[in-house]
């Protein structure tokens, strides 16, 4: 625990201006950042007499090592720059809104020729056009499988439109009457996308139009006498009138708003966020996090209003937010919004009529999940906190371990040897830490060997990032702005648990001995009987099978083996697929799959010239060189017979990519350069 007073900054140092500020814990990690319109003003608050500081800030300052700022121009600017540090370095005493799921949207992929529809998930994308959230998936089938009738968009995927403009023959919705169908031409992609036109117009709230055309032609049909297509436009208005009322209208002046409503206690705050569109509600998302901070209405109305609309912009951000509070001071958050949106945001509290009474709803919303989320948390809190303090007294460790970092090495029969790292912090998966290994110091199957090997990568990088830091200078090294965020491997853990025995303890023991660590505790669980092995101990540590402290050892052993093996397969069909192309350095995927539709086949491009070679876009004259000389000592490839026929098929290149595993050529290709994002490099 750190005394604030020495990382304080000297009288006259800090700036009377806007700007953001950041405080740093000792390992140089972001713990907190904040904005201010005096950064003078504000940082003073935060150096005063501990005992009158809240106990959240009181923790912070505390755990903080240093403080630095950045002054800006103005406080929009300082709003923007805020926001992106909390997503940058994800500092722990935020406040961070969590959603308990990703929430489902209907997208209409209009930068496609033609587009489609369907539902999407996390990041939007340029040229799509989305509607909702929706709090289910099934809620958006339902929607889109009324509206096909009306408006028969394409909804398959790509795969299955291309294997329909194959064969000529469009899937079961085509016949159906339920797509257009533009893969085999009943339609152009000019008309198609008009009816996805259509369809998004209709889903922004543009009904009555086609309310009114569609009666229009049924009457002019019954008139005529046709009364199987007068019966088939008037189950085509029951259609949209049935999806029409699965959104109710709240508010009678077609209305595009989005309600936010904040229920808190001293602990936690729930925020529940309707977003209405043409006066219906299309879509409601919730968010509950811990109050780290001590934070008013207003601050976490304004937090709210930066995860919402933080990558958003024009018709995303809606004329109208409605809040429970303002943030302090207004102009600058409704010069953000209005700046994301492109016109003027009104961001207001309403006080009257139906827009209040609709608020009181989004309110009652809030309520409630705060209530639910409670009843499931409070016995998870207390079991996390019960778990490592078992863990810390079973181990006779100086407190409970908040990082623990588990090991484990997988292979098949001593091929593909991999290792994972997965990190618990409080009791719960911080995945952006995981990291994979490639086993490079030998080859074979050797455990306990490969165990040393990753524990000494792994905290060798992390005494050399703890140099850079300037941990072990006077700071001159220090890190600088932009290299600011948390390094690969900058972070210690209290506890290494490895997956094994006594020998791979020894090991991860030895490796941390040999680099001079010895702060850090390791263990190992055994499958067989579940027992927690001690360095230099003969006997295990057994604890009980209801511990739960035991229960979470398991769940950070379990789900390391998870990763471990999931990179082990992936990266041993990765090999299985690898054909003479995956030898030639620098060649990556797109100019592999220009080659082959250039010359049709591996075969066909090793008896080309090099000349030949060049012709292919994206290819010059030393890349064709390097493809003709691997191609040359690269083993042919056995003859593809067919099993039905016994025909030797003589067009059929085994090994080009895309090839499955149990061809020819496997057996005689090298191992494939991979990819090893996420790993230890």
């Amino acid at each position: 625990m750190a005394d604030p007073s020495s990382y304080r900054p000297k009288p006259g140092q800090i700036p009377d201006s806007p700007g953001v500020y950041r405080f740093r814990d000792e390992h140089r990690r972001v713990i907190y950042v904040g904005k201010a319109k005096s950064l003078r003003q504000r940082l003073a608050n935060y150096f005063q007499d501990l005992a009158g500081l809240h106990p959240r800030t009181r923790s912070m300052v505390t755990t903080a090592a240093s403080v630095e700022w950045t002054v800006v121009s103005t406080e929009v600017e300082a709003l923007q720059l805020e926001y992106s540090w909390i997503k940058e370095y994800d500092p722990r005493f935020n406040v961070k809104y969590r959603d308990d799921k990703s929430y489902p949207y209907l997208a209409v992929t209009m930068n496609e020729e033609f587009p489609r529809v369907q539902v999407m998930r996390g990041h939007k994308k340029k040229g799509v056009r989305y509607f909702g959230p929706y709090a289910h998936a099934w809620a958006i089938r339902d929607t889109v499988d009324l509206l096909l009738r009306v408006f028969p968009v394409r909804t398959c995927s790509a795969g299955v439109f291309k294997n329909a403009a194959r064969t000529g023959r469009p899937c079961l919705l085509g016949y159906i009457g339920k797509c257009s169908a533009p893969c085999v031409g009943r339609v152009s992609a000019e008309e198609h996308g008009e009816l996805a036109d259509e369809f998004c117009d209709f889903m922004t709230g543009r009904t009555g139009t086609y309310l009114r055309r569609l009666e229009k032609q049924m009457m002019e049909a019954a008139d005529e006498m046709e009364y199987e297509r007068a019966a088939r436009l008037r189950d085509d208005i029951g259609a949209l009138k049935k999806a029409m009322e699965k959104n109710a209208v709240v508010l009678a002046d077609a209305t595009d708003a989005d309600l936010i409503a904040v229920a808190e206690d001293e602990l936690e705050a729930a925020v529940q966020i309707f977003h209405v569109r043409g006066g219906r509600v299309r879509g409601q998302r919730g968010w509950v996090t811990d109050k780290v901070e001590e934070i008013t209405t207003g601050a976490l109305v304004e937090h709210a209003l930066q995860q919402l609309y933080g990558e958003e912009t024009g018709d995303s951000v809606p004329k109208e937010v409605l809040v429970p509070a303002l943030p302090e001071p207004l102009e600058p958050v409704q010069e953000w919004l209005t700046g994301r949106r492109g016109s003027n945001v009104s961001l207001r509290i309403p006080q009257r009529g139906d827009k209040k009474a609709l608020m009181e709803t989004v309110q009652r919303n809030a309520q409630q999940a705060l209530v639910l989320h409670k009843t499931k948390r409070a016995s998870d809190l207390t079991t996390r906190s019960r778990a490592l303090e078992e863990i810390a007294d079973a181990l006779d460790l100086d407190s409970a371990p908040l990082r623990i970092e588990c090991y484990d090495i997988s292979h098949l029969q001593g091929d593909d040897v991999v290792a994972s790292m997965v990190v618990f912090e409080d009791g719960l998966q911080r995945k952006s830490e995981y990291r994979r290994f490639q086993i490079k110091g030998f080859e074979g199957q050797d455990d306990v060997r490969s165990m040393h090997e990753v524990i000494t990568r792994r905290f060798r990088r992390y005494l050399a990032e703890k140099e850079k830091t300037g941990e072990w200078t006077d700071g001159e090294n220090a890190l600088t702005e932009e290299d600011g965020r948390p390094r690969k491997f900058a972070y210690p853990p209290q506890l290494v648990v490895v997956d094994g025995g006594q020998p791979q303890v020894a090991a991860a023991r030895k490796a941390l001995d040999e680099l001079g660590i010895d702060d850090i505790a390791v263990c190992g669980l055994a499958k067989r009987l579940e027992e927690v092995w001690l360095p230099k101990d003969d006997d295990p540590v057994v604890l009980p099978r209801t511990s739960e402290g035991l229960y979470l050892l398991q769940r950070v052993r379990d789900e390391a083996h998870r990763f471990a093996i999931t990179y082990q397969r992936t990266k041993r069909s990765k090999r299985f697929r690898a054909g003479p192309l995956d030898e030639v350095p620098g060649l990556g995927e797109t100019r592999k799959q220009a080659l082959i539709k250039h010359f049709g086949s591996v075969k066909k491009l090793r008896s080309a010239t090099i000349d030949q070679i060049c012709e292919v876009p994206g290819i010059g004259r030393k890349t064709a060189e390097t493809i003709a000389v691997a191609l040359a000592q690269a083993a042919p490839a056995a003859p593809a017979v067919n099993t039905a026929t016994g025909e030797i098929m003589d067009d059929v290149e085994v090994g080009a990519p895309g090839t499955t595993a149990g061809s020819p050529e496997e057996s005689s290709t090298a191992d494939a350069p991979e990819e090893r994002r996420g790993q230890e490099t």
